[in-house]
């Protein structure tokens, strides 16, 4: 089988926990290096998975052993290093948001577009089984006619020293947590939403918006979505029709042994559906590596792009500040 040799750019976390094992487990691909900014956080990486430790994120784009990368970086910084990878004639994977600007997003893709390169935002719970699942009982009618989503994703307060409470990073809430929901919304809601409302609430003390939520609609259906990153976990959809409604929990971030629960509740009574436990790891890197070895199908990655780009920055510039206490 002909293997897509990736370099990895950058140590974030998620690359070592989740898809690092990923990409060296997938028969499609080979990592051959991972860089840092210092060699010793590369050197362990690679120690850990059996590559090549590499200074520095340019030293690894000149490697001609890379035909893709797979970019963690955090938000802030992705954008350079994106176009710098497309530059040098490599396929990206990277996490998302893909960027903190529709403006970004644009430049990203039309490179890529230019180039005939794969470009791709890392949304793992696409390639979960268990949406395909909801998708076929929606299309067999199951809950009638769709009428409204709703999504929750809220994690727990984060460490002080965390990215994602540093605006130059392109930390906050919304492009970290509610680009789930938003991205959801558009696979159960169709992709022309348009943003009815929506309300942020920003820490006072690091300008990041650390809660929202969000009112989008389309034709016939209204998407109702929260988020935020001092909460109780919370981490489900809803889809309710003119005759029933469906529930998945642990809907975004589901670990590869869990089996998820859907609820299909109906007039006559309420249903639990068990699915099978499904690597959507696995699966993202997979569906990469297939794209790109294939030399076709990059259009469909980059209008998705834009269109959650394009989504998200209407949210951000339709909120209205949170009100504040007292």
């Amino acid at each position: 089988m002909e293997r897509l040799r990736v370099g990895v750019l950058g140590c974030a976390s998620i690359a070592r926990r989740k898809m690092l094992p990923a990409l060296t487990a997938c028969p499609r691909t080979r990592v051959t290096a991972v860089a840092s900014r210092s060699g010793e956080r590369a050197k362990e990486f690679a120690a850990e998975f059996g590559t090549v430790p590499v200074a520095g994120y340019q030293e690894l784009l000149d490697r001609p052993d890379v035909d893709a990368v797979y970019l963690p970086l955090p938000a802030g910084l992705r954008a350079e290093w994106i176009l710098r990878a497309l530059a040098a004639g490599k396929h990206v994977l990277a996490e998302k948001p893909l960027t903190t600007r529709p403006a970004l997003a644009r430049e990203a893709v039309e490179l890529s577009r230019r180039r005939g390169l794969l470009l791709m935002e890392n949304f793992m719970f696409l390639h979960h089984s268990a949406h395909r699942r909801v998708r076929e009982l929606v299309g067999a009618g199951r809950i009638g006619e769709p009428r409204s989503f709703s999504a929750e994703f809220t994690i727990p307060a984060l460490p002080a020293d965390d990215i994602r409470h540093r605006p130059e990073l392109g930390g906050g809430a919304l492009l970290d947590l509610g680009a789930y929901p938003v991205r959801a919304a558009q696979l159960f809601c169709g992709p022309d939403l348009a943003v009815a409302g929506a309300v942020l609430h920003h820490d006072p003390g690091t300008g990041v918006d650390v809660a929202g939520a969000a009112l989008l609609a389309s034709a016939g259906m209204t998407a109702t979505l929260s988020f935020g990153m001092a909460h109780h976990y919370r981490c489900r959809y809803a889809l309710t029709g003119s005759e029933g409604t469906l529930t998945l929990d642990r809907a975004f971030t589901p670990p590869p042994d869990h089996r998820p629960l859907l609820r299909l509740e109906r007039p006559e009574g309420t249903q639990e559906l068990l699915l099978r436990a499904d690597d959507q790891f696995a699966n993202v890197v997979d569906a990469f590596a297939r794209t790109a070895l294939a030399g076709r199908g990059f259009d469909g990655p980059g209008d998705r792009i834009l269109r959650q780009a394009d989504l998200l920055e209407r949210v951000r510039l339709a909120a209205t500040p949170a009100p504040t206490a007292g």
